[in-house]
């Protein structure tokens, strides 16, 4: 058998075929990829936990409130219901005239109810949006040194291997940056 190799070299510069992502997995056997486990992060972050108690405690005054107005016109309609009972209205255009107050003071409740709720979610997503904006813009600059290609929330893939997670790092990171106010 007779064999004839040819090794004919070219004056250009040959370019890897391989993209980044192989090229690193080359280098050091891993990805360029990380992920943050983010229900970790949201209970260790700092911010994110007085984040959390400020809308536990903007909840508990709401509900304070509601309670204490809401014991008050329940008293003011079992008053009411006494002097309707005793006859202790002086004419029928009198009960009516308490009978529409005790309505309306209701429907005010109801609506003051509502208003707090409204207030109180858009307090939440403000402050979600600004924890959200803290921690995206921090795995930014984070990212600068590390040059990972993606870094992923874990909450959305099945498996990730955990020796790609970073979520303690950039928690410790994050406290240390967070000032509390």
């Amino acid at each position: 058998m007779f064999f004839v190799q040819c090794n004919k070299k070219n004056n250009t510069t040959e370019k890897s075929a391989e993209t980044p992502a192989a090229q690193a997995t080359s280098i050091s056997g891993k990805l360029p990829i990380a992920y943050v486990n983010i229900d970790s992060l949201l209970q260790k972050y700092n911010y994110a936990k007085d984040l959390n108690e400020s809308l536990l405690r903007r909840a508990e005054n709401s509900r304070a409130n509601v309670n204490e107005k809401g014991r008050q016109l329940e008293k003011e309609m079992a008053e009411f219901q006494r002097k309707y009972q005793n006859n202790a209205f002086l004419s029928q255009e009198r009960l009516q005239q308490e009978q529409q107050r005790l309505m309306k003071k209701q429907q005010e409740l109801q609506e003051y109810i509502q208003r707090l709720e409204d207030e109180n979610m858009r307090e939440q997503q403000k402050m979600l949006s600004q924890m959200n904006d803290s921690i995206i813009n921090f795995i930014h600059e984070y990212n600068k040194d590390k040059k990972y290609e993606a870094i992923l929330n874990n909450a959305s893939t099945l498996y990730i291997d955990p020796s790609y997670d970073i979520t303690n790092e950039i928690v410790d990171l994050l406290n240390k940056r967070y000032v509390k106010k």
